[in-house]
């Protein structure tokens, strides 16, 4: 996982001034690290990973080179995403984690079952799967509507 993120790193870092260097690489590292590892292990509940590691890093670069440094994340992340949406047992691969359902109990507690494959639930929370996608059709037609 981190070699994904410090390839974006290596390319982004590239349009940053001299003035302050150190700081603004660190910064922009961590940035880096904390998007990439929030899109591998939470990739259901991230919106929009691009925008929200430019707004973080925007303020490093001067106005002429964020166009570069838009297009250069912008490629990244949605290369990653893609790869993920494509593979859905990569990010487990990325951080060593074994999968588990993304069901809750009845008492609240994360279900530690192992999901069947190609799905994010276990047998028991297999009907979650089908609860999703009545609702994203049902957002995708009101998006089509408006």
């Amino acid at each position: 996982m981190y070699h994904l993120s410090r390839a974006l790193y290596r390319d982004v870092i590239r349009s940053l001034p001299d003035r302050g260097r150190r700081e603004s690489q660190e910064h922009v590292l961590r940035a880096c690290e904390s998007t990439m590892e929030r899109l591998v292990t939470d990739r259901h509940y991230f919106a929009h990973p691009a925008k929200s590691l430019f707004n973080e890093i925007r303020f490093l670069f001067p106005m002429a080179s964020q166009a570069r440094v838009w297009r250069i994340v912008q490629l990244y992340v949605g290369r990653i995403s893609t790869e993920l949406e494509r593979r859905p047992d990569l990010g487990h691969e990325l951080t060593g984690t074994k999968p588990t359902c993304q069901a809750t109990t009845r008492r609240g507690a994360p279900c530690q079952r192992d999901p069947l494959p190609g799905s994010r639930y276990c047998p028991s929370h297999q009907h979650l799967t089908e609860t999703e996608e009545l609702l994203r059709d049902e957002f995708v037609e009101r998006a089509i509507a408006a």
